[in-house]
C-alpha cells in the first residue's frame, strides 16, 4: 500500500511551522521586552523610569534570565507528569502575555516585580516544552534532526531580530510603557499562531503527560511543594528580622539556587529506578556538555547586560546619516543566527554521518565564545574606557560568539532529546535551560564587577578560562561518545 506524501515544511515535517512561529511571537515579546528593560530600570524618573543603580539593575537583569530558564524545571514537570506538552505551552503563552501587560501600565517597581514572577513563570512552561515537540517530530537516527533544529532556532531569532527594532525604538524614543505593550500583542498572535496550528500539525500524544503522575504520588508531591513553601518563608522571614532582606541579597540566594538545581537534577536521573544503566550512561555523556553550555551562556547573555552598557556608555551612536538607540544592537545576535543558520543547516545535511560529534562542536563553540569577549579588549586597551569607540567592535564580537551560538544552542537542543532517559524526557530538556539559568545566576553576581577599572580584565579573564575549556573538552571527546552509547 502506497504512503501518503508526507506535507513538509522546508523539507521538514509540517508540525515544525507551528512551532517556529509559535517561538517566533514568543522571542518577539520576551527580547523586545529584554531590549529596553535594563535602560528602564537605570532611566531617571522624570523620564518613567525606575532609577536604579547600575549595579542593581544588571544584576536584576542576570538574575531575571537565570529565573526564566530556572522555571523550565517546574515546566518539564507540569508537562511529563500532569498537563503533556501541548496544553503546558498554551498556558505559559498567557502567563507570559499577561506579564507583559503588567509592565504596559506605569506602576512603578510593583508591576516590574509581578510581570517578572507571570514571565518567569510563562516561559518555565512554554520554553523546554515547544523545545522538546521539535524533538518527537523526528526518529532518533532521521538525519534532517540538526538541521530541523537549525530551522527552529531560526524562527526564534526572527522574532529576536524584529523585538529590539521595533519595541527598542518605541520604549527608547516614545515611551517604555508603549514598548511593554507591543511585546504583549506579539505573545497573543504567538498564541493564536499556537492553538490554532496545533490541531493540525502536532501529535495526539502530546496532549498526554508521558509518565502520569499517580493517585500514591499526589499527596508526596503537595508536602515538597509545602515544604518548599515554608522554607522559603523561613529563610526570606530571617533576613527580614536581620534587616537583610533587600534586592541584591535575594539575588544571592536566587543565584546559589541556579547553581544548586540542575546538581540535584542530574544527581535525581542517575540515581533513579526509572532510568537504565544505557540510559544513566548517556546522562553521564551529558555531564560536561552542560558544563560547557554554562560557561558559552555566560557569556552569550552577556549581550543584554554588560555588552547593552558598553553600547550605551562606550559606543559612539551617532553614524552621521542617523542616530542608533543602545536597544537596536540587542538585534545583532538574532542577525548572525539567520545569516549563519541557512549555511550550518546545508552542511550538516552535507556532511550527513561525517560530521564532527557533538562533543566535538561544543568544543569549537566554546572557543568562538571566548575569543568574542578577548576581541573586547582591544578598544579598551586601544582607547581606554572614557572615549567613544566605533560601533563595529560589538559587531565583530557579536559576529564571533554566534558562530559559537551555531556550534552549541541548535546542537545541544538536538542532543538533549536525543540522550533524555524515557521517563524524563521533558526534564531532561529542562537541564538543557537550567545550564543557561546557572549561568546567569553566576552572571548576577559577576557582573557586580563590571566597572571602567576592571573591564579589560573582566572580557579577558572570563574569555581566556572559556577557550581553555574548549580544549579540555576537545581532549574528552573519546570519552564522552563512548559514554554517549552509540548516539552521535
Amino acid at each position: 500500500m502506497e504512503n501518503k506524501k508526507e506535507r513538509t515544511f522546508f523539507g521538514q515535517p509540517h508540525g515544525l511551522s507551528t512551532l517556529f512561529f509559535t517561538e517566533f511571537w514568543e522571542r518577539f515579546s520576551y527580547y523586545g521586552m529584554r531590549a529596553i528593560l535594563l535602560f528602564y530600570m537605570m532611566d531617571k524618573v522624570s523620564n518613567h523610569g525606575l532609577a536604579y543603580s547600575q549595579k542593581t539593575a544588571t544584576s536584576v537583569m542576570a538574575i531575571y534570565g537565570s529565573l526564566v530558564y530556572m522555571s523550565s524545571v517546574i515546566g518539564g514537570f507540569v508537562s511529563d507528569r500532569i498537563l503533556g506538552s501541548r496544553k503546558t505551552v498554551f498556558w505559559g503563552g498567557v502567563l507570559i502575555m499577561f506579564g507583559h501587560i503588567a509592565l504596559s501600565f506605569p506602576a512603578g517597581s510593583f508591576a516590574l516585580w509581578i510581570s517578572i514572577a507571570l514571565i518567569v513563570i510563562g516561559t518555565g512552561l512554554l520554553k523546554p516544552n515547544v523545545s522538546e515537540m521539535v524533538g518527537t517530530l523526528y526518529t532518533k537516527d532521521d538525519v534532517r534532526r540538526d538541521s530541523g533544529f537549525s530551522i527552529f532556532v531560526m524562527g526564534i531569532n526572527f522574532g529576536s531580530l524584529l523585538a529590539p527594532i521595533i519595541v527598542g525604538n518605541l520604549g527608547q524614543k516614545v515611551n517604555y510603557h508603549l514598548g511593554f505593550s507591543i511585546a504583549a500583542i506579539g505573545m497573543f498572535f504567538g498564541l493564536m499562531q499556537y492553538y490554532f496550528g496545533g490541531k493540525k500539525d502536532l501529535s495526539e500524544a502530546s496532549l498526554h503527560p508521558t509518565d502520569p503522575i499517580t493517585a500514591s504520588e499526589k499527596w508526596p508531591l503537595i508536602r515538597k511543594i509545602l515544604y518548599f513553601i515554608v522554607a522559603a518563608i523561613i529563610v526570606f522571614g530571617i533576613m527580614g528580622l536581620m534587616g537583610a532582606l533587600n534586592v541584591n541579597n535575594v539575588i544571592i540566594v536566587i543565584s546559589t539556587l541556579g547553581i544548586a538545581i540542575p546538581i540535584f537534577y542530574f544527581g535525581m536521573m542517575l540515581t533513579s529506578s526509572k532510568t537504565t544503566k544505557v540510559e544513566r550512561s548517556r546522562v553521564w555523556a551529558y555531564v560536561p556538555l552542560f558544563i560547557a553550555s554554562v560557561l558559552f551562556w555566560m557569556i552569550e547573555e552577556q549581550g543584554s547586560v554588560v555588552l547593552a552598557l558598553f553600547a550605551s556608555q562606550q559606543t559612539n551612536l551617532n553614524l552621521g546619516f542617523m542616530k542608533i538607540e543602545p536597544s537596536n544592537f540587542q538585534t545583532l545576535n538574532p542577525l548572525f543566527i539567520i545569516l549563519y543558520t541557512p549555511f550550518f543547516a546545508w552542511l550538516w545535511m552535507k556532511l550527513g554521518k561525517r560530521q564532527p560529534s557533538t562533543p566535538s562542536k561544543f568544543s569549537y563553540g566554546l572557543f568562538f565564545a571566548g575569543l568574542s569577549f578577548v576581541v573586547m579588549v582591544i578598544p579598551i586597551t586601544l582607547f581606554g574606557t572614557s572615549a567613544k569607540v566605533s560601533p563595529l567592535w560589538l559587531v565583530l564580537s557579536w559576529l564571533i560568539v554566534e558562530i559559537g551560538e551555531m556550534l552549541i544552542s541548535p546542537v545541544g537542543l538536538s542532543a538533549t532529546t536525543k540522550l533524555a532517559p524515557k521517563a524524563f524526557q521533558s526534564q531532561m530538556m529542562s537541564m538543557w535551560f537550567l545550564g543557561d539559568a546557572a549561568a546567569q545566576a553566576i552572571n548576577a553576581q559577576l557582573v557586580k564587577l563590571y566597572t571602567p577599572a576592571t573591564e579589560a580584565r573582566y572580557y579577558g579573564i572570563i574569555g581566556i578560562v572559556t577557550i581553555i575549556f574548549g580544549a579540555i573538552l576537545l581532549f574528552m571527546v573519546p570519552r564522552i561518545k563512548k559514554l554517549m552509547e552509540g548516539v552521535n
